[in-house]
């Protein structure tokens, strides 16, 4: 591993968590310059599994939540795979788990017993619901978090159908606040020697996220109105159809929805009372995007763009995946690697960047236990546990 320059240089963390949250939270400090330790079982975390893969073990998944760490396995239903873990959390930071709490407990991995090794420590549980709510041990994939926290009945009412967002949206958001927290916890115990537990639920996560802007007509007391953020919500609230293809186009303020329709001709919706102020738009955003949606097919899109850049009018052409990937605006952030065992690959960049501190990608992800021998000899014990 290359030599760490970014502003958490210095800074230990486990990764004893699995799947995309708690793997993809260590991975962000990894690329901030930690020295992150992934922790698996001898069967390896669930996302090796997943496809498409060229090797066993090895799925896109795992190399794009699993960079910038050193991997090894521990069976941590053993006294020597548990002795190896107190050892390692002695000299450790931050870890993070999303195990369930009762499997934690049976372990001995909770709380209680990693901070008498190190009182030091900053031990983060994510799980889908609290430790102290009936369903601290339910099983929570993010649909069923997205399902939990209202994400599925937005769709519904933006949709008409119960839709799941097809992002794994929960778990990307509760592993940006497992990221936020812990920095935040590192701080403190910079500052004052103390370690402290961090849990993140990912229900109570999504739903605070969502609720910003739906919460809405129901902060207050007694309601003005009812959830549900009116523009994001107003049908039709998508991208429209432009002459040759697809576009985002977004007349915002007052002087956007005039510039628009003198655009394509139309001066009387210029002036229109329904358009002129935001109090009049909040109550008639679905007639201003069915206008729109009815004028993009006038022009390419291509033609779109060099009308809304002279205006000032947000847009953005619709890329595909597929574009978007090859895009020479994300050239910078999408790269081209080789990795050791799985060949050439495309890796996704930190995308955040630090004048005095950058963030860099040292490692690949590692295969299943690859570096069991050289942490457990840095630990001192002498019979590595291997995979």
């Amino acid at each position: 591993m290359t030599t760490s320059h970014g502003p958490l240089t210095g800074v230990r963390v486990i990764d004893l968590a699995s799947v995309v949250m708690g793997p993809y939270a260590a991975q962000l400090l990894g690329d901030m310059g930690a020295d992150v330790i992934k922790v698996e079982p001898p069967s390896g975390d669930l996302t090796r599994i997943t496809r498409p893969q060229r090797n066993p073990g090895m799925g896109a998944l795992a190399l794009n939540v699993n960079r910038n760490k050193r991997g090894i396995v521990l069976d941590l239903k053993t006294p020597a795979g548990q002795e190896a873990l107190l050892k390692l959390v002695s000299g450790t930071d931050i870890l993070l788990t999303n195990m369930r709490p009762g499997a934690l407990k049976r372990l001995g991995l909770d709380y209680e017993r990693l901070s008498a090794a190190n009182p030091k420590l900053i031990y983060c549980n994510a799980q889908g619901f609290r430790t102290d709510s009936p369903q601290a041990g339910l099983a929570a994939y993010d649909e069923i978090v997205q399902a939990s926290s209202g994400l599925v009945d937005l769709m519904r009412r933006a949709t008409g159908t119960p839709d799941y967002v097809p992002s794994i949206l929960a778990d990307k958001v509760s592993a940006l606040t497992i990221t936020y927290s812990v920095l935040a916890a590192l701080v403190h115990q910079r500052a004052t020697g103390q370690g402290q537990q961090v849990e993140v639920p990912m229900t109570d996560t999504l739903l605070a996220f969502t609720m910003i802007e739906h919460l809405s007509g129901q902060t207050f007391e007694p309601p003005v109105g009812p959830t549900g953020f009116n523009r994001a919500m107003a049908k039709p609230h998508r991208a429209v159809r432009t002459k040759d293809g697809w576009a985002c186009i977004l007349p915002y303020t007052d002087k956007n929805i005039a510039q628009f329709f003198l655009a394509v001709d139309e001066p009387a919706l210029a002036a229109d009372e329904r358009f002129q102020d935001h109090e009049q738009r909040a109550r008639n955003y679905s007639q201003l995007y069915a206008l729109v949606e009815e004028f993009a097919v006038r022009h390419t899109t291509a033609e779109w763009q060099e009308i809304c850049e002279a205006r000032s009018i947000p847009f953005a052409p619709v890329l595909e995946l597929d574009q978007a990937a090859d895009d020479p605006y994300f050239e910078p952030l999408i790269k081209r690697a080789v990795h050791p065992t799985e060949g050439p690959y495309r890796q996704i960049g930190f995308p955040v960047r630090f004048s005095a501190t950058p963030a860099t990608i040292r490692e690949h992800c590692p295969t299943l236990g690859q570096h069991t021998e050289e942490v457990l000899t840095e630990l001192g014990l002498n019979h590595p546990e291997r995979g």
